[in-house]
């Protein structure tokens, strides 16, 4: 008994074959219609498919005949096959859609977004890593029909074993068995040779669209237009770009590169670029669903909080580009790939543009309203976050900010700008020159909020607390103290101390002041003997001025407890050992005279205690309570 390969090229009759295409004539037969020809046994299929190829050749060959001035006979044999070829090829249509459609079912996400498939095909790429294609020439339409069952089949496999792709972030999934790869590429080679290729193209491309949007919906991603991203609120679309992220390089990674393998491996070399046709009417609305959410968020009103999220697509899209440019390499894709690099344009364009606002804010944050006791602006907290965010994203933002910030100078004469000179950063990045230009502006903008404060002493230890914060962040994070660099950490750190000493003199040298010996004297030498009221009236002024440095500072707050404890410490190793010193010298001659209660109201250890009720927050009665409890 003859083998399948060989049957399926001994030559049939072209009666039989006729006989043969009318018996699974759905039209006419209802068991035909019950039964799919690519569901019985391989031999039937093959008869069947041998069964065309005869119709075929013996159409071609009347048509030759004819055109060499054939007699009427002809004409009535050719519409004869003609209209057999009709059946056939709607025949093989209805196969076609069937085989499409018992394997197609939507993707589940996970196995979109799994790093790891049984169905990876590995990557094959020359030694420069050029991408490796094989070749067919283009007038190859008939080809097909002269490869042996044996020859195609092996064609097919060469097909799925090779990955035309050179990224290995690529991950195609076998989307149709390879038994059923083969039969529709079987049926999509005779249906094109026979002129049916709109319709073969028409229904792969209705069954694939449908599961690409399926899977594309199993993703999250809900179709919105550019009008509905730009009118949703921030916090929403945050979730959303995470979302695009996570879709963007399935779709384009998994999705479409397996319906681009998918395509290929039916279509390939039948036609001229008929996969890509194919690939294309398949995925585009899904891409172009991708893309415009990209399109729309780069060209959104920018403001300071998108800058992060604009960074996390920006690094998406520059990531996936070099395979987006491998599954829509095609021609007829130039538009998608186009798009692609305009977005990644577009939102490095955004992320410049949102600094240079940033930068503006916050030179510009108009709020008067002093911060109680003292302690870090809202303002400060938020811009060094900020920037130590900006750190975290370095690397991309050093490939963007490539210029200077538009600074102010000594010559411009606006005082609403704060002065930097370059000269003392050279060597920097012009991204590290942007979070220095930030840090200058912060201090120019906190610098007028101080004088916001009535009392001096306090406008010195807001900016202090300020400044003070500034420093620990830049030191907290490794990125931004390398950019800002040590040289400018240390003037920083210069400043707060500056500013620490700014507030004792400012607090203290008065207080101090009631200790000193001048003008206790009665005839203005120390011989003429102490003036009794006179160091009466020094201890009254030294008391209230104390209750009142005591009173206040204590609802003062420094945030920071090492600061704290070394300002506290400070304030007394200046404070205890002068009164401790005025107290040894001239206590005898207040408790000599009447009521010396009214007059020394504190002992050395009184003030050492009140001291640490400074820069606290709480008023003085909730110290007292706190110290009892």
């Amino acid at each position: 008994m003859d083998s399948p390969e060989k049957s399926l090229h001994s030559p049939m009759p072209i009666d039989d074959a006729e006989e043969l295409i009318l018996r699974w004539d759905s039209t006419a037969s209802e068991d035909a219609r019950e039964k799919m020809i690519f569901e019985s046994h391989r031999d039937e299929i093959d008869r069947y498919l041998r069964a065309v190829d005869e119709l075929h050749r013996s159409m071609s060959s009347v048509s030759l005949s004819e055109g060499g001035g054939g007699g009427g006979g002809g004409d009535e044999q050719g519409d004869k096959v003609s209209s057999t070829v009709q059946i056939a090829m709607a025949r093989l249509e209805d196969e076609f859609r069937n085989i499409l459609l018992s394997h197609t079912s939507p993707l589940e996400a996970d196995s979109l977004t799994t790093e790891s498939s049984s169905s990876v095909h590995s990557s094959i790429s020359s030694a420069d890593g050029a991408e490796v294609h094989l070749y067919v020439d283009d007038d190859s339409t008939h080809k097909g029909l002269d490869l042996s069952s044996d020859e195609v089949k092996a064609e097919s496999s060469r097909r799925s074993s090779i990955s035309y792709r050179s990224t290995s972030s690529i991950r195609e999934i076998d989307l149709v068995p390879s038994e059923a790869v083969y039969d529709l590429r079987c049926i999509a080679e005779r249906m094109i040779s026979c002129g049916y290729l709109r319709e073969c193209v028409q229904v792969y491309g209705s069954v694939r669209k449908s599961a690409v949007d399926a899977s594309f919906r199993r993703l999250g991603f809900e179709k919105l237009s550019i009008g509905d991203i730009q009118r949703l609120e921030w916090d929403a679309l945050e979730v959303k770009i995470r979302r695009w992220i996570r879709a963007a390089k399935a779709c384009i990674r998994v999705l479409f590169a397996s319906e681009k393998k998918l395509c290929e491996e039916i279509f390939y070399g039948i036609g001229t670029k008929i996969e890509d046709a194919c690939f294309m009417e398949t995925v585009k609305g899904p891409a172009l669903q991708l893309f415009n959410f990209a399109e729309a968020i780069s060209i959104s009103r920018r403001s300071p909080e998108k800058l992060f999220k604009i960074l996390d697509l920006h690094d998406a899209l520059m990531d996936l580009i070099p395979d987006i440019d491998v599954v829509f390499q095609c021609k007829s894709a130039e538009s998608i790939r186009v798009q692609a690099a305009e977005i990644l344009s577009r939102l490095g364009e955004a992320a410049r543009g949102i600094l240079s606002e940033f930068e503006n804010a916050v030179l510009r944050e108009p709020s008067q309203v002093p911060v109680p006791g003292g302690t870090i602006h809202p303002l400060t907290r938020y811009v060094m976050n900020y920037i130590s965010l900006i750190s975290d994203y370095k690397l991309t933002l050093s490939g963007l900010i490539v210029s200077k910030p538009s600074t102010g100078s000594r010559y411009s004469g606006d005082p609403t700008i704060p002065d930097m000179e370059f000269a003392e950063f050279e060597g920097k990045s012009p991204l590290a020159l942007h979070l220095i230009w930030i840090i200058v502006i912060l201090q120019f903008n906190l610098e007028g909020k101080s004088k916001h404060y009535r009392d001096n002493s306090l406008a010195h230890l807001f900016m202090m607390n300020n400044v003070h914060y500034i420093v620990q962040k830049v030191k907290g994070s490794p990125e931004l103290r390398e950019m800002i660099g040590d040289d400018y950490l240390r003037k920083m750190t210069g400043k707060f101390r500056q500013l620490a000493t700014s507030y004792q003199r400012a607090t203290w040298v008065s207080v101090l002041y009631c200790l000193r010996d001048e003008g206790l004297h009665a005839s203005g030498g120390f011989s003429s003997g102490v003036s009794r009221n006179a160091l009466r009236e020094r201890f009254k002024a030294f008391n209230a001025m104390f209750d009142e440095v005591h009173r206040t500072q204590a609802t003062w707050l420094v945030p920071d407890p090492q600061l704290r404890e070394e300002l506290r410490i400070s304030i007394s190793e200046k404070l205890i050992p002068a009164y401790r010193s005025f107290l040894g010298r001239f206590r005898s001659h207040i408790e000599s005279g009447r009521h010396p209660e009214n007059y020394i109201k504190y002992s050395v250890e009184d003030l050492e205690t009140a001291v640490l009720d400074f820069f606290e927050g709480y008023p003085v009665s909730q110290h007292l309570r706190r110290r009892s409890h």
